[in-house]
């Protein structure tokens, strides 16, 4: 089956997965998707990922973080899509909650949190919020 956006396939899957209260979720890989759980991981809304192989394909099992029974990740939303890109300046790159939340950027040196792209003064594709 074609996806036509596969970031937001990964972000639904986490966002269901962690409301049904799931241990893990698996999806196809990609180097975004690494690149995005890597964050996440980083920033302890996961507990962590790893990378598989299932038959001819490469896969991605995230361990989603739980507080109790209450999952860390709240909330997903995507920003920037395939029908309308969203761009920020250095100077433009927004805050989550008042910083509660962390935005995904893609910029030039990489996928970053939005905190690393305003310290390494780089704007980019704001991808993704996440509190």
């Amino acid at each position: 089956m074609n996806i036509s956006d596969p970031i937001a396939d990964m972000l639904t899957r986490i966002r269901n997965a962690s409301r049904a209260r799931h241990v893990e979720v698996s999806m196809p890989a990609s180097r975004t998707k690494l690149a995005i759980a890597r964050i996440l991981k980083e920033e302890g809304f996961i507990e962590d990922f790893s990378e598989g192989q299932q038959g001819s394909h490469r896969s991605i099992t995230i361990r989603l973080k739980y507080v109790g029974k209450v999952p860390v990740v709240s909330g997903l939303k995507r920003i920037s899509k395939p029908g309308l890109r969203v761009y920020a300046a250095k100077t433009e790159i927004p805050r989550v909650l008042g910083g509660l939340g962390i935005v995904i950027v893609s910029t030039s040196q990489g996928i970053m949190t939005g905190a690393q792209a305003r310290r390494s003064q780089l704007g980019g594709e704001v991808l993704a919020y996440v509190w």
